[in-house]
This record gives C-alpha cells, structure tokens and sequence, in this order.
C-alpha cells in the first residue's frame, strides 16, 4: 500500500500561483538613453508614460518543466512510502520457572503409577512435567534441579524441546543426595533478575525437607514475595517418615502462601498429573502481540525526477541558445 506520511504539503502545489497573482514584479532601475524631446514623442504616438516594469516572456517548455519539476518536490516532501503488510511477534507476557528435587530419595520406588505398580518417584516427575511442559507451547520456561545445591539446567527460553530433553535426562543423585530446597529459591531469584516479564511463576516440587541449603527456605520465599515471584509448591514424599526423607508440608504450605502461590501434595502420578493441570489452568497464557508494517522510503524517487527534468530543461536552452548565436554569427 502506498501512502503519504505528509500529505498536507501538497497545499504547497498553488504557492508559486498565488506567489505571481499577490506580489508585484520585481523592479529595479537600469541604464538608459535620455532622449530630451521624450514628452514630444508620446504625445504623439499617443501614450501616457508610467513607471513600471518589463517581464520577459516565458518559453511554454520551460513554464512545463518548472511546474512538474515544482509538483515533483512538493510530492518528495510529502514523503511517499510504501508499506507492507503488518508483521507480528507474539511476546509472552509470564516465565514459569521448574524447579524439580534430584536428591537420592527421588529414585525411592513407592510412587503408584496407572497400571497400578509401584515406581519411581523421578520417572513420574519426568512423564508429568515435560507433559506439563508441552502444554504451554506460548510460555518462557526455565529449569533447575537442585539436590546439595541448585543447578540452572536451562535458561528461560521459548525452545521447550530442549527444556525436555534435559527432563528426560534427569536422575536422582546428579546433583546431590541432600536437599537445598532455600538455595533453589535463591538461585531462581537470581534468574528472574534478568527477566523482564510482568509475570513470574516458580513451580517447586520436592520430595523431603531441606537439608542442605545456606539460605533458610522462608528467608528466600520472603524475598521472592516482595520481588512479585509467585511459588507454587508441590510435594510427593512421604510426609509420616522420620528424619531427611520426611516431607515438610508446613513449610511448602508457609512458602506458597507468603508469595501468593498454592500448596499440592501428590500421593500417586495420576494424582501429580492432576495438580500440573490445575497449574495449566490457574496460570493461563498470557501473551502480548507486537505488531508493526515496515516502510519504504520514496521520495528520492519524485526528487531525483524534478533535479532530471530542470537539468535536461537547461541543456536544451543552453544548446538551443548557442546554436542561434552561431547561426547569427
């Protein structure tokens, strides 16, 4: 589509009319003859003599050329453009970072799985979660495991093939036999410092009490609440065990609760399944569509026809003058 970005300067095309109907030509005194009988000479050719001027005619070839030219300047200030058809960048408006337990206890085979087995507890969280992960093909995700410390697996990124890959991956041990639940919360907020979304989600799921960690988990869910991270927790231990293997239920229900989140417990994988839906459904996408049309520039096209009409105008008077003067001479 071609449009005008200016295009109230083409009221500038009547101004060299209006320029020759409003001002007077231009005067000026030049040399003459005196003739001392001039008042005889009138008086008999009959003419009052006046003050006034003498405009030189106008060849009709160059009235043409300056007027075209004149439009053609006046449509490059207007600035032509063209401009395509609009391009569209969808820009996700939440990250949702995945913070899974990798400790010893996640490979303990007491999670019941569909066919009614026992299994372990990490090979649900891996079906669970990268389900969870191809549900949400619009949002920024980001991984961490955390075991005796937290480690980034992958940084918020919209490639969730890869996010998956590396939850297949995943076994019980690689980061550690211990628990840094405060740590993982730590380095999630270390993560989300370099994000710019108005909206920032921690999925932590875990399965024992934490062990490990140099930040204390409520010191850390009380930073994240006032930096605007919510944490929803999951746990899948066994909350009757003694000892590390004991899952603290109080203190996932004290960090969802201080930071706006939920608290899940998930006793079997269809049950794990159920809680990810709910945090499908509680944590809709959100998205905000970019939109711009690119423009052209035209208007050295318009401009560079006025400079080639004034110029081939000129070399045709200024060749059509110098070969009546040869003729003459």
């Amino acid at each position: 589509m071609y449009q005008l970005e200016h295009p109230w300067l083409l009221l500038l095309l009547p101004l060299p009319l209006l320029i020759w109907w409003l001002l007077p030509p231009h005067r000026e005194i030049s040399a003459s003859i005196r003739l001392p009988f001039f008042d005889q000479v009138t008086r008999a050719a009959g003419v009052q003599p006046t003050e006034g001027s003498i405009i030189p005619k106008r060849a009709w070839l160059q009235t043409v050329a300056e007027s075209l030219a004149w439009c053609l300047v006046v449509l490059a200030l207007a600035r032509p453009q063209f401009v395509e058809p609009p391009l569209e960048k969808v820009e996700p408006q939440r990250d949702i970072l995945l913070a899974l337990d990798l400790s010893q206890s996640m490979e303990t085979r007491d999670f019941p799985v569909p066919d009614g087995s026992l299994g372990a507890r990490v090979d649900a969280v891996r079906t669970v979660v990268a389900d969870f992960v191809t549900k949400r093909p619009n949002d920024r995700l980001g991984l961490i495991a955390f075991g005796d410390a937290p480690y980034p697996l992958a940084p918020f990124t919209m490639d969730h093939d890869l996010v998956r890959m590396m939850i297949n991956g995943l076994l019980p041990g690689i980061a550690g036999p211990r628990t840094s639940l405060g740590d993982s919360i730590g380095l999630a907020l270390r993560m989300f410092e370099k994000t710019t979304t108005p909206e920032k989600v921690l999925i932590l799921l875990t399965d024992g009490n934490d062990t490990a960690s140099k930040m204390p988990p409520m010191k850390a869910a009380e930073i994240a609440g006032k930096n605007g991270i919510t944490i929803h927790a999951i746990g899948i231990g066994d909350p009757a065990a003694t000892g590390e293997e004991k899952l603290d239920t109080a203190t996932l229900q004290k960090i969802a609760a201080d930071t706006g989140g939920r608290y899940f417990f998930g006793s079997d994988q269809s049950q794990l399944a159920t809680i990810y839906d709910i945090l499908d459904q509680i944590t809709p996408e959100d998205q905000k569509v970019l939109s711009w049309r690119p423009r052209i520039e035209l208007f050295h096209w318009p401009l560079g026809a006025a400079i080639v009409i004034l110029a081939l105008y000129h070399l045709l008077a200024g060749s059509y003058g110098l070969i009546r003067r040869r003729a003459a001479a």
